[in-house]
């Protein structure tokens, strides 16, 4: 198995971001059906990284083309792309979003590949960002 450096995670099932050791389990009173499944973590950790030039997180923006996450060795591998090939932070987004992955408990490590085809264009929002940015 993959050993994390991060001893500690995001637990991102309650909509905060405490650190918690990445053993806990989900509160007794919530069935393992309803509790949010790694996937879903991982997107809502996605959601907390933003476009430093535009006011929507990246996820909403269409800048995540694929998530894999292989179950058995917890890692997960992000194709995504950025809105320009010029992007003020095309260096330093990727190590972001490979660090919010990371942080998200049960993932052991995380991969960022950047990617240019497609090119994004802002068909690729969704609903959500296009009505936070005036799109409609």
């Amino acid at each position: 198995m993959a050993h994390s450096n991060n001893p500690m995670k995001l637990d991102l099932d309650d909509g905060d971001e405490a650190a918690v050791p990445d053993t806990r389990a989900p509160e007794p009173d919530v069935p393992r059906a309803e509790a949010p499944d790694l996937e879903d973590r991982v997107i809502r950790a996605l959601k907390t990284v933003y476009d430093p030039e535009i006011p929507v997180d990246i996820y909403e923006l269409g800048l995540i083309y694929d998530l894999a996450i292989d179950e058995a060795t917890r890692a997960v591998h992000v194709k995504m792309t950025l809105t320009s090939p010029a992007c003020p932070v095309a260096g330093s987004l990727p190590g972001e979003v490979q660090q919010r992955v990371e942080s998200v408990a049960g993932v052991e490590r995380a991969e960022v590949e950047i990617v240019w085809d497609p090119a994004w264009n802002p068909s690729m929002m969704s609903e959500v960002a296009k009505l936070e940015l005036g799109f409609f």
